[in-house]
């Protein structure tokens, strides 16, 4: 570990002995295949993680969407852990792993943009305009409310559609 940091920690801030709960961003190496996004509620050994059986796929999201937010969701990440004397950190090829809170402040954009088609896609500065508008404490709660209700992988009504109204109207 450097003196430079409190902790030791992989990709956005986490840290597995402090915390095994995390999201995990896997970008394929193909731009036709779809990235996606897990809840892990473990660490396997070592800096290559391995899903298992007990990760939760939350959600898929083109390339082409996930393009288009991901460089400001690293820019606010980074942020956050910067204010907080940790390592910074970015998405890469293969797998990212994102600290729980970061993670479910990801998921309110993800969900939010999720079902925007593929006319609309400049939609999606909107979305991450209101994003950025909101406190973390906002985007925590806006993620528990939904990932209770419609959390899981092919839930697209309720407080799903409710994040997209939320985020994407002008």
């Amino acid at each position: 570990m450097s003196a430079k940091y409190k902790y030791n920690t992989y990709g956005f801030g986490v840290d597995p002995f402090q915390c095994k709960n995390h999201f995990f961003v896997v970008v394929p190496r193909k731009a036709t295949e779809l990235v996606q996004i897990y809840e892990r509620y473990g660490w396997t050994n070592g800096k290559r993680q391995i899903l298992g059986d007990s990760d939760v796929l939350r959600l898929e999201l083109s390339r082409q969407k996930w393009n288009l937010v991901s460089s400001d969701l690293t820019t606010e990440f980074n942020i956050d852990l910067k204010q907080q004397y940790l390592k910074i950190g970015k998405f890469i090829i293969g797998g990212t792993p994102v600290e729980r809170l970061l993670g479910k402040e990801m998921m309110v954009l993800l969900w939010g943009i999720e079902h925007i088609g593929d006319m609309e896609l400049s939609i999606i500065s909107t979305a991450i305009r209101n994003w950025k508008g909101l406190m973390q404490e906002e985007r925590w709660w806006l993620y528990t409310m939904t990932n209770a209700a419609t959390g899981h992988m092919h839930d697209t009504r309720g407080w799903r559609t409710a994040l997209r109204c939320i985020l994407c109207e002008i």
